[in-house]
């Protein structure tokens, strides 16, 4: 079996696109990469649109079938090949767009659906989505990206108690440390005046990268500080106050973009006007070494997500993947891994919002809004386990990692993806039968 796959965003584009609109669609294409790989021959194109159909005639020359799985937006993805077509995408919102705008009919993602006839997703809240859009026979299923593998690999090798030392970072990027940066700049007399430049250059960050160390009870949040679906005020906010007085407190926040200088001084603003505090904030924006990511994961007591929806959330998935309870509402594609034997649970509601690439944000979906008198709770009882029930803490600790492994690792994808193929309306050919046959044996 022949399987093309795609994503607008590649290796040589990523350094340049990360944190832009739909980058994320490649890491999901390199976790779903060595699974497919089992099924089938993988073949990676750049122009779907002139190479997909090629090689899908050729596969049939040969016997052969063929899939393409286009790791994009619906959208996105084109429509019209002969070679079946699977949109593989992400969604974290109560409707499809059913609209259209700028003479695109794709805006419109019913009608993509009814071009491909199929599609997957990562969750079980967003296959219902399309069903709702579509019929309740719509071929769709629901295929975490398969994460756990790799981040079951990283526990074994490291210790999941939090290092009483605590741990140093390499960072070939910038480090903003709560403690020793002058916050004066953000405060509101002096908000008109120009901001100092405390993003490294890149050719100093690579050559002279910074050293940081991590100490204490430690919440992650890996996130694009322009997305605001992330909804890092609330992150904040209700960090500093619950820490108020906690200073072995300690919140990492990963930038996720290629240009982060608005965000950063964005965030700094909301951070001085949480002043004074004696807990740590660290914005880290920069390349980690595997070695250092795997550091930071290893010195993490919790992962952090505040977000309005999530599509699957990969950091989350992988810090718990790797032994780390979580801080997380249990909406959207979070529902189908998080609980309260993993997680301090938070509540939401939901409240209008609009689809992300629509021009015109009108009203048209729901997303949810975070209580944040829960937040402030959770982080409070999350220190508390922390600092005086080990058991505790340890019985989430293995929660997640069972809870994950059943969710997100390459058995699960695999056993998916071959029911999937199997029951695709255009794909049984011998190469499908073969395939499932061999599977099985």
């Amino acid at each position: 079996m022949i399987i093309i796959i795609y994503s607008e965003t590649n290796a040589g584009s990523i350094a340049s696109n990360l944190g832009l609109p739909e980058y994320s669609y490649y890491f999901v294409l390199k976790e779903f990469r060595p699974v497919l790989e089992q099924l089938g021959i993988v073949v990676a194109v750049s122009d779907p649109a002139r190479e997909v159909d090629e090689i899908y005639r050729n596969a049939l020359a040969h016997g052969e079938s063929c899939v393409f799985l286009s790791f994009s937006p619906p959208h996105k993805t084109v429509v019209d090949l002969a070679c079946p077509t699977i949109p593989v995408f992400a969604w974290e919102f109560s409707t499809l767009p059913n609209e259209t705008w700028f003479g695109e009919p794709r805006h419109d993602w019913r009608y993509v659906f009814d071009k491909v006839g199929a599609a997957i997703t990562h969750s079980a809240f967003t296959a219902d989505t399309v069903r709702q859009a579509m019929t309740p026979e719509f071929p769709v299923a629901s295929i975490p990206a398969p994460v756990w593998d790799r981040f079951a690999a990283i526990r074994k090798r490291l210790s999941i108690a939090n290092h009483p030392d605590g741990v140093d970072l390499h960072v070939a990027g910038t480090v903003i440390d709560s403690r020793t940066v002058d916050l004066s700049p953000y405060s509101v007399p002096r908000r008109r005046d120009p901001k100092p430049n405390l993003v490294r250059p890149p050719v100093l960050a690579r050559r002279e990268p910074v050293k940081v160390h991590i100490d204490g009870v430690v919440y992650t949040s890996v996130f694009n500080p322009y997305d605001g679906r992330k909804n890092w005020y609330d992150m904040v906010s209700a960090f500093c106050w619950a820490f108020r007085d906690a200073e072995d407190a300690t919140l990492v926040l990963k930038l996720t973009h290629h240009d982060v200088r608005i965000g950063i001084d964005n965030l700094l603003e909301n951070v001085y006007k949480l002043t004074p505090f004696k807990c740590r904030i660290l914005l880290i924006h920069g390349y980690l070494s595997d070695a250092d990511y795997e550091s930071l994961v290893s010195a993490t007591t919790y992962v952090l997500n505040t977000s309005h929806g999530e599509g699957q959330c990969l950091p989350l998935m992988e810090f718990m993947s790797c032994g780390k309870p979580a801080i997380a509402p249990r909406n959207t594609a979070m529902a189908d891994y998080i609980d309260n034997e993993n997680a301090f649970v938070l509540d939401s509601s939901t409240e209008p919002s609009h689809w992300p690439h629509d021009p015109r944000q009108a009203y048209r979906t729901l997303r949810y809004r975070i209580d944040w008198g829960t937040l402030l709770a959770a982080y409070q009882d999350s220190y508390r386990v922390a600092k005086q029930d080990p058991d505790r803490y340890w019985q989430m600790a293995e929660h997640a990692v069972r809870r994950l492994q059943r969710h997100c690792s390459h058995a699960v994808t695999r056993e998916r993806l071959l029911a999937f193929f199997a029951n695709h309306p255009r794909m049984n050919g011998n190469g499908v039968a073969k395939m499932v046959e061999k599977a099985g044996a």
